[in-house]
């Protein structure tokens, strides 16, 4: 083979060793068909570019790039918003000061349910999470939640609102007040009220529905022809209340200061004289609104019983402060939303000589004290069915109805009979 025609230099293969023997070339594990091959070769880079496309990669990490951080993203901002709305139910930063109504009737023991509650009347959102911090602050805030009807609004944020279920007071201020014997539920909230204790509406919420574990009270229903529930009930006394404290917790202090007050014996003398408790009250607060004092309180008493026992003769008691307590304490507290007006409550009322209520009127008409529920229970021993008093305060008696209008033309004419 001539040089001119095979240069091996110029194949780009090195040779193996040839001393000693005929110049021949030799390949080793190379194929023939690779030989001819040019790994420079357009098809060869061309091969290789399909194998491995760089640019797609890029591509499909870039956009795997973008998901990820788009979805971080919307998970921290949904995070945020709810952590907005647990510290708002907590804190109370954006809520409303719309007032929702909760009630309920039976002692709740478990700060889970108070909270069910709450998320129930739409004043909290979060409610898992309302629990949990609820638990961290048992010691302030945990059961028991006492019965009764609360005003409540966001504003006060959760610890206020279970707080408030709990009785308590919203702040250490306290007042002292004095309600006298005899008066009216009308003139307790007015006084409850104007001295900031508690509100109107949720005390006559309170004194109308809330269901009460003193025995004195634990039957006593509402009814159409009684305008207060619990009149008779408040006890009459000296009393220091919060400011802010809850209509229930106030309440509860009048009807435990009674339920003290009026023992078994009482209860049991009510018994043996055929009354009800209800019946010895409502007498009672009638000597109440009668007597000049407590002098003349079985006096009264003695004509009342006498009365009772001969409707045939007396179906009246013939008393004006039973109808004077309509016109003078309950209609001027109507309001227009009032479920009835004065008239009507005068038909179960009203017991003057041309009244045609039958013996007591439907219920107590003053918050008598304890003297004039032993003078309803110990009557004395008198058979006069009159009594009236003159311009002085001095109480008359009388037995027949002729005595009785000799006696005024006697010591005072000028009282019209």
């Amino acid at each position: 083979m001539d040089n001119k025609d095979f240069n091996i230099e110029n194949t780009g293969i090195n040779p193996v060793s040839t001393s000693g023997e005929e110049k021949d070339v030799y390949f080793s594990n190379v194929e023939a068909s690779d030989v001819n091959k040019d790994e420079h070769s357009p098809s060869a880079t061309a091969a290789a570019v399909k194998k491995t496309p760089p640019k797609k990669i890029k591509s499909k990490g870039v956009a795997s790039t973008y998901v990820f951080f788009i979805v971080v993203i919307v998970i921290s901002m949904l995070l945020s918003i709810y952590a907005v709305m647990c510290l708002n139910d907590v804190l109370a930063i954006t809520k409303t000061s719309s007032t929702v109504t909760v009630s309920f009737t039976e002692s709740i023991e478990d700060t889970d349910e108070a909270v069910e509650l709450l998320a129930d009347n739409g004043l909290i959102k979060c409610k898992n999470f309302c629990k949990i911090f609820a638990k961290y602050r048992e010691a302030y805030v945990g059961a028991p939640y006492v019965p009764g009807v609360y005003y409540l609004n966001g504003k006060m944020g959760l610890e206020g609102m279970l707080i408030a279920m709990k009785g308590s007071a919203d702040t250490a201020e306290t007042v002292h007040l004095v309600f006298p014997e005899g008066f009216t539920v009308p003139e307790i909230v007015d006084r409850l009220v104007s001295n900031e204790v508690c509100d109107k509406a949720s005390l006559l919420s309170v004194i109308q529905s809330v269901e009460f574990s003193y025995s004195l009270v634990s039957d006593l229903q509402a009814k159409e022809e009684v305008p207060y529930r619990l009149e008779g009930y408040l006890f009459p006394d000296t009393y220091d209340f919060y400011v802010g404290e809850s209509a229930t917790s106030v309440v509860k202090k009048f009807l435990s200061n009674g339920d003290s007050k009026i023992t078994e014996e009482h209860r049991k003398k009510a018994e043996e004289m055929g009354y009800s408790m209800y019946e010895i009250i409502t007498i009672a607060s009638i000597i109440q609104k009668e007597a000049g004092d407590e002098e003349q309180m079985k006096e009264i008493s003695a004509v009342i019983h006498n009365r009772l026992s001969d409707k045939t003769n007396f179906n009246s008691l013939g008393c004006d402060s039973t109808s004077d307590y309509i016109k003078n304490k309950v209609g001027p507290a109507l309001s227009s939303t009032s479920a009835h007006t004065a008239d009507y409550y005068l038909n179960y009322y009203s017991t003057d000589s041309t009244s045609t209520v039958v013996g007591l009127p439907a219920g107590p008409i003053c918050n008598p004290g304890l003297a004039a529920i032993e003078a309803a229970l110990n009557p004395a021993d008198s058979d006069a069915y009159f009594f009236f008093h003159d311009n002085e305060g001095n109480l008359y008696t009388a037995t027949t109805n002729a005595e009785f209008r000799q006696k005024i033309a006697t010591y005072a004419p000028y009282l019209n009979y």
